[in-house]
């Protein structure tokens, strides 16, 4: 730990009172220890430390002081520490401090897919753009949003905890090739099946009214 992590009392300094870059090498710093694999940071309630200026755009990109951050292995360490909490904002969470951060859309984006098995045995793997692996099912839901300025939708897949990951567009057309006619109570729905659940896209009469 450096001497900007500190007051003159021998204490951390707060990240929102700390110099930006200090404060950066510092949260690096206490990151590496805890994202060792996933860390359990549902179960952490570090104090909250303030706003860092860092945002994950709608294309997954994280910046730092608005310049994009191109080192991967720092952008997966910071992934393996993001929570997002019941007030609706995202945070980097260690056991030391939690501070904020913003989200465009969602933190992360979904950017291949694999399909095994056909019909009730279908399951659908996705890979994000910083490395996880996670199959599409009751535990892990997808869900669909209307798209603002257009007649779209924009599927998310939960990830972990409340962190969701946007379809990428090509991810989204494979997604849609494999959608089917099912009857969802008591309607027909157009909807893509994944390790025995159900998610449903829109009605399938809204369907046909887009397609003709």
């Amino acid at each position: 730990m450096t001497d900007a992590d500190r007051n003159n009392s021998g204490q951390q300094k707060p990240l929102s009172e700390a110099p930006d870059a200090a404060a950066l090498s510092a949260l690096i710093a206490r990151a590496a220890r805890a994202g060792r694999g996933v860390p359990p940071v549902e179960r952490w309630n570090p104090p909250f430390c303030g706003d860092l200026d860092m945002e994950i755009r709608a294309d997954g990109t994280w910046f730092y002081l608005g310049t994009p951050i191109g080192r991967m292995p720092l952008v997966q360490l910071f992934s393996s520490v993001l929570r997002k909490d019941k007030d609706g904002k995202t945070y980097l969470v260690t056991p030391a401090e939690k501070v904020g951060i913003r989200v465009e859309d969602a933190p992360f984006l979904a950017v291949e897919m694999a399909v095994t098995g056909r019909g009730e045995s279908q399951r659908l793997t996705f890979r994000t753009n910083v490395g996880d692996v996670v199959e599409a099912g009751p535990d892990h839901p997808i869900r669909f949003a209307d798209e603002d300025g257009t007649s779209g939708m924009k599927p998310y897949l939960l990830v972990r905890g409340r962190l969701e990951a946007l379809l990428a567009r090509p991810v989204t057309y494979e997604l849609a090739a494999l959608g089917e006619e099912l009857e969802i109570g008591g309607r027909r729905m157009f909807a893509v099946r994944s390790a025995g659940a159900v998610f449903p896209i829109m009605p399938a009469q809204e369907l046909k009214a887009l397609s003709g």
